[in-house]
C-alpha cells in the first residue's frame, strides 16, 4: 500500500489541512534524502522524510500508512519522530525567546495599571499628599 505525501502529512497531524500539506510539498519544506517532494509522490512503509517548520527540521520515520486522519494518541503507532537533538534544542530555544513577553509600559495598560493611573489622578490623591507635606 503507498499513500500520497500531502495525505500522510494530513493523517498524521504534521499540518492542519491537506492544502497546507501540499502548498509545504510545493514550497520544499518537505524532503527525502535531500530530494523536495511532490504532493503526488508516494510513502512506503520504513521511508525517512524531514520537514521544515522554521527554524527546526523534524525527520519522521514512516512505521504505518493510513489515508484517514487519526487521534492523537495514534500517531505514535504509524510514525517515529527521529528529530536529532540538536534540533530539538533549537526548538526550546526558539519557545524560550519567545515567552519573553511585552515589556513593561508598552502597549495597553493592564486593570492594575489603570487603576493606579485612575488613583493617581484623583483629586484625593493630591489632597493626600498636600496633607503629608503640610505637616512636616
Amino acid at each position: 500500500m503507498e499513500v500520497r505525501v500531502d495525505k500522510y502529512l494530513f493523517a498524521m497531524r504534521i499540518y492542519k489541512t491537506r492544502s497546507i500539506a501540499a502548498e509545504a510539498c510545493k514550497k520544499g519544506r518537505v524532503t527525502m534524502n535531500g530530494v523536495q517532494l511532490k504532493p503526488a509522490r508516494t510513502f512506503k512503509t520504513g521511508d525517512v522524510f524531514s520537514v521544515r517548520k522554521n527554524p527546526v527540521t523534524f525527520t519522521y520515520k514512516v512505521l504505518q500508512l493510513s489515508e484517514n486522519r487519526l487521534g492523537a494518541r495514534l500517531v505514535s503507532e504509524y510514525l517515529q519522530d527521529i528529530t536529532s537533538q540538536d534540533q530539538l534544542e533549537l526548538l526550546e530555544m526558539a519557545r524560550l525567546a519567545g515567552k519573553q513577553g511585552r515589556d513593561r509600559g508598552t502597549g495597553r495598560p493592564t486593570k492594575k495599571d489603570r487603576r493606579e493611573i485612575e488613583t493617581f489622578f484623583s483629586d484625593d490623591y493630591f489632597l493626600d499628599t498636600l496633607d503629608d507635606d503640610d505637616e512636616e
